[in-house]
């Protein structure tokens, strides 16, 4: 008997510069979102597609959640938390290479705000020590609340994403073929375009470029 397609939207959340981008990139396959060291690199959101044999996720690479201090702040902050209730499955990222901050606390308790399924996502124990992987996922339970499931990998390497794509599909309603095979974004080429030349500028003008 054919296992049935499954189909859904997942949302990746987390404070600024905690690899949301970079993992969007790794499980879709390709560039989709830029990636900066400077936080609120991502200022919309962004959706990458990625489509195996027998699902098909659709990621939204949201704008960093944080306590917001400008107007703009305010309205990525909306963005982002808007997606909460919206999707199939909530990806909370936190970084195995920082402790757990009030920045994570503020965004877990947003995220326990909705019903949604929730995955945690223990990110870049490529420059962690495993002990410090161990010990983020001892204090995530203690201190954000339970998921449905705790996932460690690398955005980065690779390493850990099958686990995690493993564990979006097994939550993914059934459902349709939203993108024809092929397609890893919806937004169009001359966004990417425009966006990979923000990449460029915000590298070489870090003072310059007002951000």
């Amino acid at each position: 008997m054919t296992a049935p397609f499954r189909s859904g939207f997942v949302s990746l959340v987390g404070r600024p510069n905690v690899g949301k981008s970079t993992l969007v990139n790794r499980l879709v396959g390709a560039k989709v979102a830029i990636v900066s060291e400077r936080p609120q690199t991502t200022r919309t959101q962004i959706r990458g597609v990625r489509t195996p044999a027998s699902s098909q996720l659709i990621l939204l690479d949201t704008p960093g959640i944080h306590r917001p201090r400008t107007l703009l702040g305010e309205r990525t902050n909306a963005r982002a938390r808007a997606t909460l209730a919206e999707v199939d499955v909530v990806c909370l990222l936190i970084e195995a290479s920082a402790p757990i901050g009030p920045g994570d606390r503020f965004v877990a308790g947003l995220v326990h705000e909705v019903e949604t399924p929730k995955v945690l996502v223990v990110n870049k124990i490529d420059i962690a020590r495993r002990r410090a992987v161990a010990e983020h996922l001892v204090v995530a339970t203690a201190e954000l609340g339970e998921f449905d499931a705790y996932v460690p990998l690398s955005g980065a390497t690779g390493e850990g994403v099958d686990a995690l794509v493993e564990e979006l599909e097994a939550r993914l309603p059934e459902g349709p073929v939203y993108y024809p095979g092929g397609v890893v974004s919806d937004q169009p080429e001359t966004f990417l375009a425009a966006e990979l030349v923000r990449e460029q500028l915000l590298a070489m003008a870090r003072d310059e470029l007002p951000h």
